[in-house]
């Protein structure tokens, strides 16, 4: 069932209702009282990680250094950041959040050194991170595993799109998905964040893509071909 509003909104009404109706609510964002079933989730995305960390290995290649993570309430992002720390250890891999800065609610939080409240301007079309409240249990997480947050322009997840759609290998990244990408590129063409966080020749990033074309049209219009057109691409490039 659709609601009128924005996720935080959509998490309050799922929660009335239920509470309502006597059902079970399962979340992936968390407060104060709700907790048990968000880290249950949560565990839940550390499969992500499990299985990078196990192609990594077959393919005998050195782990990752950097990861850029993108990031509504924080219950990916979280679950991944501390799943590669146990397993890299927590001085061998780096975090980066991105959000939108249309919906930076965690970039505030790491600002203000508290969980904290984004105040929303206007829509992004980053709508899977389109979140203006943290999970509780994933900020705490985040606060003391993450390296840096970031932020994208609608611009840099548009133009993460078009890069994803049109390299040697196609990739299909919807708005959301591609917002790793986007802030590995804002930050790799800032000579002094680079710096600050090691970014160089020798560093190996993993980016995460968490969505498709789930709008098709949006899709459509901003890459300026259809999904089906760039997955043809990619089959011809195996042929």
């Amino acid at each position: 069932m659709r609601v009128k509003g924005n996720y935080d909104m959509s998490v309050d009404e799922a929660e009335r209702v239920s509470k309502e109706r006597g059902w079970v609510l399962v979340s992936d964002t968390s407060w104060e009282g709700y907790e048990e079933i968000p880290s249950l989730v949560a565990q839940g995305y550390t499969i992500l990680a499990e299985e990078a960390l196990d192609q990594i290995e077959e393919l005998n290649i050195d782990p990752p250094t950097h990861v850029f993570l993108q990031a509504g309430v924080g219950g990916f992002a979280s679950s991944i950041s501390l799943h590669l720390s146990e397993a890299l250890g927590h001085e061998n891999i780096k975090t980066i959040v991105v959000e939108p800065d249309r919906a930076a609610c965690l970039f505030m939080s790491a600002k203000a050194g508290r969980l904290s409240s984004f105040s929303p301007t206007e829509p992004t079309i980053m709508a899977m991170l389109e979140c203006y409240t943290p999970s509780l249990v994933a900020w705490r997480i985040l606060n003391a595993t993450a390296t840096a947050f970031a932020t994208v322009s609608e611009e840099e997840a548009k133009d993460a799109m078009r890069k994803l759609a049109f390299r040697e290998q196609p990739i299909v990244a919807g708005e959301s998905g591609c917002a790793g990408l986007a802030g590995l590129l804002a930050v790799a063409g800032d000579p002094e964040v680079r710096r600050r966080l090691g970014l160089n020749d020798s560093s190996r990033v993993l980016l995460i893509n968490t969505e498709s074309a789930t709008d098709p049209a949006s899709y459509e219009n901003i890459v300026g071909s259809t999904a089906d057109e760039v997955l043809r691409n990619v089959a011809n490039h195996s042929s």
